[in-house]
């Protein structure tokens, strides 16, 4: 099974080294909803999760690259697609995908913190936009059997309405928004790209 685009595999490096990265990642989680992004200093971290500065500092020269591996490295909730050749089925299982990991309360802190900080902090900005090459770059992959490939307005024009309703409306996404959102897509795309280019296999 592909990986979640909230999650991406660790560097291959030493086991032990991606122990303490784990570790470090599991304690950071629990700790986010707890005291904020502000409050996550890597004083507390370091003690929580029995390192040193030093050793955050190695993994994470920025508290926005600990951001980033939060969202990107978190845990698997509910069920990812499978790379398929009907782009409807893909794309509503990816945002079924998305709504799970932004309900996860750590990763939904980590997005709004980074991007809350992008438009005065470089490495935030930086953050923000690895994040959504990855999440483009890992859509792309699931969408190649069906002969797919969208670029970034045509991404943003798929997740936009989920993110707007969960953070601007402050409302539960159901699965039948789900639908809307993908229909609407999917009428979007073929206007851009011509009838029938982006619909079903």
């Amino acid at each position: 099974m592909q990986q979640p685009l909230h999650r991406r595999p660790p560097t291959a490096s030493n086991p032990r080294v991606q122990r303490t990265r784990s570790r470090v990642l599991t304690v950071a989680r629990e700790l986010l909803p707890q005291v904020g992004p502000t409050g996550l200093t890597y004083a507390l971290l370091a003690e929580r999760a029995d390192v040193t500065r030093q050793t955050l500092y190695r993994h994470w020269p920025s508290r926005a690259a600990l951001l980033v591996d939060l969202i990107l490295e978190g845990p698997d909730f509910g069920n990812y697609p499978e790379p398929g050749s009907d782009v409807r089925t893909v794309a509503t299982e990816w945002l079924k995908s998305l709504r799970a990991g932004i309900s996860e309360p750590a990763i939904r802190t980590a997005v709004l913190a980074v991007t809350a900080q992008a438009d005065h902090d470089p490495d935030s900005a930086q953050a923000l936009a690895r994040i959504g090459q990855d999440r483009l770059a890992a859509l792309n992959i699931l969408l190649a059997p069906s002969g797919t490939q969208i670029d970034g307005p045509e991404f943003t024009l798929l997740y936009g309405p989920v993110l707007a309703r969960l953070f601007l409306d402050r409302s539960h996404v159901s699965d039948d928004f789900i639908d809307t959102a993908v229909t609407q897509w999917l009428t979007t795309l073929d206007g851009l790209r011509g009838p029938g280019r982006a619909g079903s296999g």
